[in-house]
């Protein structure tokens, strides 16, 4: 099947990473692609290794993780499977992010990352779903053997078509080896049309391995997850996580994200429109036209 190619892929210089996509699922786009200056990096690691300490209430650094000994709570809301069994955490989320600060919703904005999920997904449909970052030490158990292998699609009814219904973009804000507790994922998976099968899958897994500055996109059908970090310190990154419109959003954006934070960042008409801030559904009120007397 022939591949339609954008006018925005083409003025980016993205038609190797289009090609990347529907072949693998997965690509790997560089700084000097998408444009994010590594100084920006920086200032975002500084921000997350802050707001951890502030969630957390011990420091953060990048070279030793956690400075204390950080256990779940049995009964704390969220838990997964994986972190109930094994309540030493190896990680945790900051969810929310594009709150915190304008670098976090111009990295939502980012035109190439935009662009690619609009390849994905389609031009008029794309939305945000959720922005958030996964913050990572050392951990020999990570996910388990089955390296938490999954589609992000994965609650939607199949057969799934060759349209994302879903997509994702890892940014890397520091280097990502295997060792390092790198990404994960099987090459192609996404043109299988279901959800990882196990053992199988976990022994197809590849990793992905970039430097900081990098940001994985793939496809919501992609089997992916993450290797345990085996070495010290921190893998830090930020997941900006796009939907068709016609697909419930993870965050409840249109509805409780400030607006005047949206016109704070390089593109608020793109960020108002990724929003879905003047989409037709969910309605909270008439919106049909409703007849009027002809003769009152």
């Amino acid at each position: 099947m022939a591949v339609t190619i954008s006018e925005e892929v083409k003025q980016l210089g993205l038609e190797t990473h289009v090609l990347e996509l529907e072949v693998d699922g997965l690509t790997v786009v560089p700084p000097s692609v998408h444009g994010v200056a590594m100084d920006v990096f920086d200032e975002m690691v500084e921000l997350l290794l802050a707001r951890s300490e502030q969630m957390i209430g011990c420091r953060f650094t990048l070279d030793r993780g956690p400075h204390g000994n950080l256990e779940f709570s049995p009964n704390a809301a969220g838990l997964s499977a994986v972190d109930k069994d094994n309540r030493k955490p190896g990680q945790f989320l900051i969810q929310q992010l594009a709150r915190h600060h304008r670098l976090f919703r111009d990295l939502a904005v980012n035109p190439a990352a935009v662009a690619l999920m609009r390849h994905m997904i389609g031009d008029d449909a794309t939305r945000f779903s959720s922005h958030n970052s996964f913050v990572k030490w050392q951990d020999d158990f990570g996910y388990g053997p089955t390296l938490g292998l999954h589609c992000d699609q994965t609650q939607m009814p199949r057969p799934w078509g060759r349209a994302a219904l879903t997509a994702n973009t890892n940014w890397c804000l520091t280097d990502y080896t295997r060792e390092g507790g790198s990404f994960a994922y099987v090459p192609g998976s996404h043109r299988l049309g279901h959800r990882p099968e196990q053992p199988r899958a976990a022994s197809r897994a590849v990793p992905v391995e970039c430097a900081k500055g990098s940001v994985i996109v793939f496809h919501g059908a992609t089997w992916h997850g993450a290797f345990p970090r085996l070495i010290p310190g921190m893998r830090l990154s930020i997941a900006n996580y796009y939907r068709h419109h016609m697909v419930m959003s993870q965050e409840d954006i249109r509805g409780t994200f400030p607006r005047e934070l949206a016109d704070d960042c390089d593109d608020p008409a793109l960020f108002k429109q990724l929003a879905g801030f003047n989409d037709r559904f969910p309605y909270a009120e008439q919106s049909q036209a409703v007849p009027v007397l002809a003769d009152a």
